[in-house]
């Protein structure tokens, strides 16, 4: 199994076991579905609701009936299985650990993404630390099968700490 972080279970909603997750996952849409399956403290359950409410995905499972069964889910981070869904797009965990490169010079690899009110940063350790928004201005090509990440590196994307 291929588990992949979505978010985390903050909290109950009412009385019938409806639960409150944060999640910044890229494809939501995808994965809080009815029938869907995630993971929460190692134990599968599928999801019978869904409903967006303020900054929560708002889900209720199978199994959980009631306020009381969803408080022991509380805290708890929510995973899903890569291998059960196809996203259109790379994820944030496929360009963790890729190796940076500006044309044919190595940067450094990427080891963390940050995540911003505009567009995320990959943060490129190397010789120096490199900021680099995740936009197509600065990202040229991700070669997932050789792990590689293809930068248009311009001056002032070092961070100079």
């Amino acid at each position: 199994m291929n588990l992949i972080y979505l978010g985390k279970l903050v909290n109950t909603h009412g009385l019938k076991g409806e639960v409150k997750i944060i999640s910044d996952f890229k494809y939501k849409d995808i994965v809080f579905k009815v029938n869907n399956t995630i993971y929460i403290n190692n134990n599968s359950y599928k999801i019978t609701s869904y409903r967006k409410h303020q900054i929560y995905d708002m889900i209720t499972l199978e199994g959980i009936n009631n306020i009381d069964e969803a408080e022991n889910l509380k805290g708890f981070n929510v995973y899903i299985n890569r291998d059960d869904f196809i996203f259109k797009g790379v994820l944030d965990e496929d360009v963790i650990g890729l190796s940076a490169y500006d044309n044919d010079i190595y940067k450094g690899k990427v080891v963390d993404i940050l995540k911003t009110k505009k567009y995320d940063l990959l943060v490129i350790d190397g010789i120096k630390r490199h900021l680099v928004p995740n936009i197509d201005v600065f990202i040229k090509d991700i070669d997932l099968k050789n792990k590689k990440i293809f930068i248009n590196y311009i001056e002032g994307l070092d961070n100079e700490d």
